[in-house]
């Protein structure tokens, strides 16, 4: 039986200045990203949280589904970026998650390139970023994020043999409020350290478990293989194919070859 979520227990580890600081928890949601758009286009500040305890239509990136059962976290924040801080989004929520459950679970965290969360080499976290711009503006950005912490991955067929839990991984069942507070608090360190000037790469880089390794990305109808050789300053993978060229690649759904 899932422990009832207690909004305040999660208000009472914040520590930030506006994330978090106005929050709305449903415990069932299709979506926390179609109710967080709702909020962003109707003015909501930055820093907005939305949570579910469930989703029954959640979803990850390339269109995907997003199984959503009782016991994971789930949630989406309205950030307002100037348009030259959008592209380290991404970089800085995998950072954010990874360093949370370093601090709540004491897992030992890496990184999928992209920004996939691995705990035990397999997926603990996805991570969603949508936004809306008028020109060179930004309205707003929906980063939305889902953590296995004590959902029963091995019930769901679907993902049992690519996804784990942070509790089964930590052996004992999670807070989830200690944990959102803790990802919360680095979200908003990191992103003000990126709009500061700060490098949140470097770290970034050193968690991602996919360099070195030989692989094939998949984006659109284009197929790349090679290996994962590294990334460059805005985080695209640089792949070096067999016949020793090179390309780059932005954004894509990532396979490790054997």
């Amino acid at each position: 039986m899932t422990a009832r979520f207690s909004s305040k227990a999660l208000r009472d580890g914040l520590t930030t200045r506006f994330v978090g600081r106005r929050l709305g928890y449903r415990a069932v949601l299709g979506s926390t990203q179609d109710l967080a758009r709702q909020l962003a286009r109707a003015g909501a500040p930055e820093g907005t949280v939305v949570l579910a305890g469930r989703q029954t239509a959640g979803r990850g990136r390339l269109g995907r589904s997003f199984i959503s059962p009782r016991g994971g976290l789930y949630f989406t924040v309205i950030l307002r970026p100037a348009l030259e801080h959008l592209r380290p989004l991404p970089i800085i929520a995998a950072l954010a998650v990874a360093r949370g459950l370093e601090q709540v679970a004491g897992l030992r965290t890496a990184l999928k390139w992209p920004n996939d969360v691995l705990v035990g080499g397999r997926k603990v976290c996805g991570i969603l970023l949508e936004s809306e711009l008028t020109g060179q503006n930004v309205n707003y950005v929906l980063l939305g994020i889902g953590v296995n912490v004590n959902a029963d991955t091995s019930a769901y067929p679907e993902i049992a043999a690519i996804a784990t839990s942070a509790a089964v991984e930590a052996g004992r069942p999670l807070s989830r409020e200690a944990l959102a507070a803790a990802v919360l608090n680095e979200l908003e360190e990191l992103y003000l350290a990126a709009q500061a000037g700060r490098r949140v790469l470097d770290e970034w880089r050193a968690r991602l478990e996919t360099l070195g390794r030989r692989v094939r990305v998949t984006w659109g109808e284009t197929v790349e293989e090679g290996l994962a050789e590294d990334v460059d300053g805005d985080g695209s993978l640089i792949l070096l194919r067999p016949d020793g060229s090179r390309v780059t690649i932005a954004a894509g759904d990532v396979t490790l070859r054997g």
